[in-house]
């Protein structure tokens, strides 16, 4: 995992996808600012997502995003995707690496020193820390904060991603305190204001 500091955007899919996304994502990717891009839908086929996720990783591949896959590995391996993200209620990361192998593996850690731990000495490529904010995307269970964020980049060097609620108000605060890459996605596909294009672009 490279970590280029213009990169730092670890994009989100949105829940649902139509057609009109795609053009939106090559367009969002192609700003430059993305080293992620996780495919994270709930409520679609096994099959559904296949065939989105063949979409996407063409255009990933195009920009040189790394294409990952929230929660499946199997639609993972099968894609040939650069990585999965686990929850703590998924798949185990050594069953996770017998399946995929040496692809990019990240772990949500919430906002446990514990859970960090744990994920660094099973060689997590990444760490998925937070809410630090309200989010509309997910229901915040568990809080971060910056205080957090200084401890565990106290304690490791694997590389962090922040997640929660993340937009051009308050993202300067969690680069500026060591977190490698922000996770977005409300403020990029559902924001009420601005097209997603005209939503990365306050993203400096």
């Amino acid at each position: 995992m490279k970590y280029n500091k213009k990169r730092f955007i670890y994009l989100i899919s949105p829940s649902r996808i139509n057609n009109l996304f795609f053009d939106d994502l090559h367009d969002v990717l192609k700003s430059n600012k993305v080293s992620f891009f996780q495919l994270r839908l709930k409520k679609e086929s096994f099959k559904k997502k296949f065939t989105i996720g063949k979409k996407i990783k063409k255009i990933c591949k195009k920009f040189d995003v790394k294409f990952l896959i929230n929660d499946d590995v199997l639609l993972a391996k099968k894609l040939n995707a650069d990585g999965c993200h686990l929850g703590q209620k998924d798949m185990d990361i050594f069953d996770a690496k017998k399946i995929i192998g040496n692809k990019i593996i990240g772990i949500t850690c919430h906002n446990s020193i514990t859970l960090v731990k744990r994920a660094t000495a099973n060689k997590a490529n990444y760490l998925a820390l937070g809410a630090f904010n309200f989010s509309k995307t997910k229901k915040v269970r568990y809080k971060a904060t910056i205080n957090l964020l200084k401890k565990v980049r106290k304690i490791t060097k694997v590389q962090i991603v922040a997640i929660g609620g993340i937009n051009s108000n308050n993202y300067k605060k969690l680069l500026l305190n060591k977190a490698n890459f922000l996770a977005i996605s409300g403020y990029i596909w559902n924001n009420k204001k601005l097209k997603p294009i005209e939503a990365i672009k306050k993203l400096k």
